[in-house]
């Protein structure tokens, strides 16, 4: 037996450079199997993706500007329209953490409604802030700039850098966003108690590589 209710908020991600196709496969048959809500990859993996979860309910979940968010605008917009070309039904974006901290708060807000504007109706927006470089402040102004950008979900990390997500970020973001975006809480999650503790803090969804045991409790 496993948590039928927790795997339905799980994106079941494989986002290593070094993932192969049979890695991507397995994953795919996996969420088919636990019904995960997504299975979130690389946009190379994209099209592989969709097609292998082709009439189902589970969700292509691709990453945009991944995992620095450094780059140009317009290369995030070029990235997403291929993703979604190829069949991607939810984007996670990752900010311009650079530009955020250099007080750049236009080019944000208008960076994340282009992807908005781009990806609706066809797939959600999910706005990764990297919370391990953020200082509380910078946090509660990203999930302001996310809301006004009318992003679907604010999302705790990428996994790649220092730190992953907390509860204390996933409080504090619950307490900015309220009911006006979801919470995905990303990156440090491996474990059944964990899971737990996220959700019970106000994420929505979570992000996370050990989706197989953590539904089990093993």
């Amino acid at each position: 037996m496993y948590d039928q209710k927790l795997a339905k908020i799980i994106d079941h991600t494989l986002l290593k450079p070094e993932a192969i196709q049979v890695q991507i496969e397995k994953i795919c048959e996996e969420a088919s199997t636990y019904q995960f809500a997504s299975v979130c990859i690389n946009p190379c993996w994209v099209s592989l993706v969709a097609n292998k979860l082709d009439n189902s309910t589970i969700k292509t979940c691709t990453v945009i500007g991944f995992p620095l968010g450094a780059t140009t605008t317009a290369a995030k917009i070029s990235e997403a329209k291929i993703a979604l070309n190829d069949g991607a039904t939810e984007l996670d974006l990752v900010i311009n953490v650079g530009a955020l901290k250099s007080l750049q708060y236009d080019l944000i807000k208008e960076e994340i409604q282009a992807l908005v504007q781009l990806a609706h109706p066809q797939a959600i927006v999910k706005v990764i802030l990297e919370t391990c470089l953020l200082t509380d402040s910078e946090k509660i102004k990203v999930c302001q700039l996310c809301i006004e950008s009318k992003a679907d979900f604010v999302k705790t990390s990428t996994g790649f850098n220092s730190g992953g997500a907390t509860i204390a970020d996933v409080t504090l973001m619950r307490q900015c966003v309220g009911n006006k975006a979801l919470i995905k809480a990303s990156g440090g999650i491996r474990d059944y108690a964990t899971a737990q503790a996220m959700i019970e803090a106000g994420a929505n969804r979570l992000g996370t590589s050990a989706s197989v045991s953590i539904i089990h409790h093993s």
